[in-house]
């Protein structure tokens, strides 16, 4: 079974450009790809490691996730059993993708919350990361941020689906 973007995904229309995950995520990607090159390029020409790298990386993957998500959320692609909501009726469909863009708004807004309270703590209590030295909140900050870019354009897909009849 293939699994496809929902036909309204195609040229989609949203007052935020799609283009700035899309572009933000592939350059991260890229970032990602040139360390761990560069790390595994150094380590069999020499017996040094950037190990100190793993922490940069794990950080672009997360990264790269939630850009992800949010530019799947846009185009109406989150997460469904297709075998059971491609055989209910249009109605009945639409309403299933209401409650499901609904908990995605309540979740993605959950997630901003406490992760920037998670945030705020790292900041105010001055923790740095193993690795690097650098202050964690560097890393976390970007949690409730994308969370919030993922809970907007989970509105905005709940809107149009809102606002289309069956």
């Amino acid at each position: 079974m293939e699994c496809q973007p929902p036909r309204e995904a195609e040229g989609l229309k949203t007052r935020v450009p799609l283009t700035l995950e899309e572009y933000a995520a592939g350059i991260t990607i890229g970032l990602l790809g040139l360390i761990t090159f560069a790390n595994v390029v150094v380590r069999y020409l020499t017996d040094f490691s950037f190990a100190f790298t793993e922490e940069i990386s794990i950080f672009l993957m997360v990264l790269v996730a939630l850009l992800g998500g949010s530019s799947v959320m846009a185009k109406g692609g989150h997460l469904n059993i297709m075998f059971v909501v491609d055989r209910l009726s249009p109605e009945r469909r639409r309403r299933v993708r209401i409650a499901a863009h609904a908990l995605s708004v309540l979740m993605f807004a959950l997630l901003a919350i406490f992760g920037a309270r998670m945030a705020w703590d790292e900041y105010r209590f001055e923790v740095t990361s193993p690795g690097l030295g650098l202050p964690t909140w560097y890393y976390t900050v970007w949690l409730p941020i994308l969370s919030l870019a993922i809970c907007g354009r989970a509105v905005g897909a709940l809107i149009r689906i809102w606002r289309r009849k069956p």
